[in-house]
């Protein structure tokens, strides 16, 4: 059968680079079911309530805080070795629709353990809709995509294997999710140590959580421990920041 050839954009290429990237790390995965009832009734009690990937990304970097290795990251120049981070980095996953072609491409969220949900979805919200040359990451990721193959293949493996820059580029940790599309479970990739998605609330206020992480990096006995402290972060502080906002 005869088909049409069509160039790869550029938004499709970093798309490309990253799962050649996130295939060379060795992931795990850990999924539990949630129960966020304090959470969803404190959300409904909010006008406008932040987002889930805003609430996630805040509530695990919170859990992060008290876990070093949530922002510890595996890298191997000059030599092997873990890299930790004083405050956590995270990349959210952001859907947009870029000359008729839908894409994803990862905004960069700096210490959100110590922001405010509403700024930290404000920045979501408007990385969704701003042109792509006024968001920084967004801005980096169209000028590595356009070099030739090989210079983006070198350019990766530097940009991951050294800590600092590792960190800046794809930070310690990722949100993901296809919630607003319908339910399902997102078994995603990412080149970061630990990436989070979740699925969507069911009516008794349940939800599917999945953790991949970097199996270098630690165990399952840690990240059953981080899922434990993830829910009751969610329940806790981060209901409560919403009560305070919505009084």
């Amino acid at each position: 059968m005869r088909g049409t050839k069509r160039k790869i954009s550029t938004l499709r290429i970093f798309i490309i680079d990253m799962m050649h990237a996130s295939m060379r790390v060795p992931v795990v995965s850990l999924s539990r079911r949630f129960d966020v009832g304090p959470l969803a009734a404190a959300r409904a009690k909010a006008k406008s309530p932040a987002g889930w990937a805003a609430i996630f990304l805040k509530a695990f970097a919170i859990v992060a805080k008290d876990e070093p290795v949530l922002r510890t990251l595996y890298v191997k120049l000059p030599w092997p070795h873990f890299f930790e981070l004083p405050r956590s980095i995270a990349m959210v996953a952001v859907a947009r629709v870029e000359n008729g072609e839908e894409c994803i491409l990862p905004e960069k969220v700096p210490t959100p353990e110590e922001r405010s949900l509403v700024d930290i979805d404000a920045q979501i919200r408007r990385a969704k809709t701003a042109p792509l040359e006024e968001i920084p990451s967004f801005r980096k990721i169209l000028m590595a995509s356009r070099l030739p193959l090989p210079l983006r293949r070198l350019s990766w493996f530097i940009g991951l294997n050294v800590g600092r820059m590792s960190a800046n580029n794809f930070g310690s940790f990722g949100v993901t999710s296809v919630s607003a599309y319908g339910p399902g479970e997102l078994q995603a990739l990412s080149p970061a140590p630990f990436l989070l998605s979740y699925g969507r609330v069911r009516p008794d206020n349940r939800i599917d959580v999945i953790l991949r992480w970097d199996h270098r990096v630690t165990d399952a006995a840690v990240i059953a421990r981080v899922l434990t402290r993830l829910e009751q972060v969610l329940n806790s502080e981060i209901s409560a920041e919403i009560l305070a906002v919505a009084a």
